[in-house]
């Protein structure tokens, strides 16, 4: 109704349906029922109210119950896997994008185009590091988290998809969920792949999966292991997912209930001693006379004894 809105060339406000009411009143609603005609539509109002949430806008109740009614239909099974993920890419880049997926829930799209999201809520995880105890809540949380630390769609799709192993965990496990990082990097692939997530996205994606909870235990790690995470990651070809590992792990410990303007110092060392292990100069390996393997083997070997060096000033042991 509000993109319906005119103004004629006397500056007279042409509003047949109207929209300056619901501009009022801060609800997003439909026109007609030809809005049912384009299951399309149903994304983009979501957007919109993702775009609009930070101004007070809502979605009025009769468009919210077309939209389930459309969903329930069997409509949204007809869209293609292009369409969706351009809108979810422009949900993304909102302030809120969480508010996106949650009108999604809330009609029941979600469980249609995202079912590894969908999956998450109602799985517990233990109270005492997770008050929010919903899993789902918590991947939302998270999410409206990253929004604020970084403008990267590729650190908040991440973000969206690090705990996509917990809807894999038998119920007879709950709350605890070992090993869901790793059980998760099936389900990001999954995921993109059936909504053509673009493979730089994807790949962030899967790592974040992976190694977000090694990063929380960043004071127990040893040398060896932070030089094979960044090996892992090809950070040394791709030196901005460090970056965006630190603000994806960040997302994921502040996206808690009571938790929201926590410190993260894993993030600060996570960054610090990849500073450490870059500044080890090839060269210095080469001049030195090793050849072929043994050239990476020595630089492996010269990082591991930096990291190791910079830890024990800089990175409080663990308890």
């Amino acid at each position: 109704t509000i993109n319906a809105l005119a103004q004629d060339d006397n500056g007279e406000i042409i509003d047949p349906y109207n929209g300056l009411g619901d501009l009022q009143n801060r609800l997003l609603r439909h026109v007609s029922p030809a809005f049912g005609e384009d299951p399309l539509r149903v994304l983009r109002v979501a957007r919109f109210a993702a775009r609009y949430a930070h101004l007070g806008f809502r979605i009025a109740d009769e468009t919210l119950t077309l939209m389930r009614e459309m969903t329930h239909a069997g409509e949204l099974e007809h869209l293609t896997p292009e369409r969706v993920w351009k809108e979810t890419e422009s949900a993304l880049t909102t302030r809120n994008p969480q508010v996106f997926f949650q009108v999604l829930r809330d009609c029941g799209a979600l469980r249609v185009l995202f079912p590894e999201i969908d999956a998450l809520f109602g799985v517990p995880a233990p109270a005492r590091w997770h008050p929010e105890i919903d899993t789902g809540i918590h991947t939302l949380m998270t999410l409206s988290m990253a929004a604020m630390l970084s403008p990267q769609v590729d650190v908040r799709f991440a973000t969206l998809c690090h705990d996509l192993g917990k809807g894999l965990t038998p119920p007879e496990l709950w709350p605890r969920h070992h090993g869901h990082g790793p059980a998760g990097v099936k389900l990001v692939e999954q995921l993109c792949q059936r909504l053509r997530v673009p493979n730089e996205i994807r790949d962030l994606a899967r790592l974040v999966a992976e190694f977000h909870d090694l990063i929380h235990t960043f004071p127990m790690l040893n040398p060896k292991t932070i030089v094979k995470l960044f090996d892992s990651i090809d950070a040394w070809r791709k030196p901005q997912r460090v970056e965006q590992l630190a603000l994806t792990s960040e997302a994921d410990v502040r996206g808690r209930t009571g938790f929201e303007s926590a410190d993260y110092p894993q993030g600060r060392w996570l960054r610090e001693a990849w500073e450490v292990a870059q500044s080890v100069p090839t060269k210095a390996v080469v001049e030195a006379g090793f050849k072929g393997v043994e050239i990476r083997e020595e630089l492996t070997r010269r990082r591991i004894a930096a990291v190791a060096s910079w830890k024990e000033q800089r990175c409080p042991k663990p308890d």
